[in-house]
């Protein structure tokens, strides 16, 4: 007896989920923030994607083995007044063809600044609905470089692939959301940035301030500077002081979303239910319609 049509688009979708819930379930190559005596020993592992975002002249002179160097500019759409949002989704697939991408791989990211664009990164992996594991490399080039783990100077590259992704946006706060939401005591906004900008004295788009409510933690108070830019042990205790608890939406900023990166992945690694918002300060301080708190 053959199957109805209708049958046989029910029990395709159901393998479709099936296949992608199993992939996801998959228990991850390494920890999402995998320090560098654990990554040393999966140097040779095929499964693994390793993305270097440093610059250029340092990836020339010492990177971690099998690393491909990318510009942080890739990851930006880079208009004006807020060069920080995502970019079209046909740059995202430029870029990750050149990384050789499947979807299969386990990525691990690091930059030589402390996090801000290795988490930027990460949250493009969101952004993507990338399912095969990803990693920061704890301290980054800083905590790999200093220690002494194997380095090499010479460049790699994988074979292009044909990539053609699809946005999940579950992990995007926009301009709109964040007005709807300001009266909304289950959405916090932490606010990366400086205490100059937060408050109003450091001026750096058209309007000074803070969103209405936000709270202000630098992101580089959330690195231990005593351990070459590792993430700090204590955040835990130290964010739901501020009222950055599990119990909340949280939305993090910066300028560009460049820094708030940073304090993306710091969210995730917290088991906090974490947004961004790309369109940033740029994008808030130069809007006439966003109410601003001094």
């Amino acid at each position: 007896m053959p199957f109805s049509a209708a049958l046989i688009t029910m029990l395709s979708e159901k393998i479709n989920r099936s296949g992608k819930q199993n992939k996801m379930s998959q228990t991850p190559l390494l920890p999402l923030v995998v320090e560098p005596e654990e990554l040393a020993k999966h140097l040779n592992n095929e499964q693994l994607l390793i993305v270097d975002i440093c610059n250029p002249q340092l990836y020339a002179q010492a990177h971690v083995p099998g690393a491909i160097n990318i510009g942080a500019h890739r990851m930006v759409a880079g208009g004006q007044p807020a060069p920080g949002k995502l970019p079209a989704v046909e740059q995202l697939n430029q870029l990750f063809s050149e990384l050789g991408y499947t979807g299969n791989e386990h990525i691990v990211v690091y930059d030589d600044e402390g996090g801000g664009w290795a988490g930027r990164f990460i949250w493009t992996l969101d952004i993507i609905g990338h399912t095969g594991g990803y990693s920061y490399l704890n301290g980054g080039a800083h905590s790999w470089l200093k220690e002494g783990f194997p380095t090499e100077n010479t460049p790699n590259s994988r074979t292009a692939t044909s990539v053609n992704l699809a946005i999940d946006d579950q992990v995007l706060a926009t301009k709109e959301q964040i007005i709807e939401t300001l009266n909304d005591e289950t959405v916090v906004i932490w606010d990366a940035r400086s205490p100059e900008e937060h408050s109003g004295v450091r001026v750096m788009a058209q309007k000074g301030g803070r969103i209405p409510g936000a709270i202000n933690f630098e992101w580089t108070q959330a690195m231990d500077h005593n351990r070459n830019l590792r993430i700090r042990t204590d955040l835990e205790d130290i964010l739901p002081e501020l009222g950055l608890t599990k119990d909340k939406t949280i939305i993090t900023h910066c300028q560009t979303h460049h820094r708030s990166g940073f304090t993306y992945l710091v969210g995730k690694m917290l088991g906090y239910d974490i947004k961004a918002y790309d369109g940033s300060w740029s994008e808030w301080g130069n809007s006439p319609e966003t109410p601003v708190e001094i």
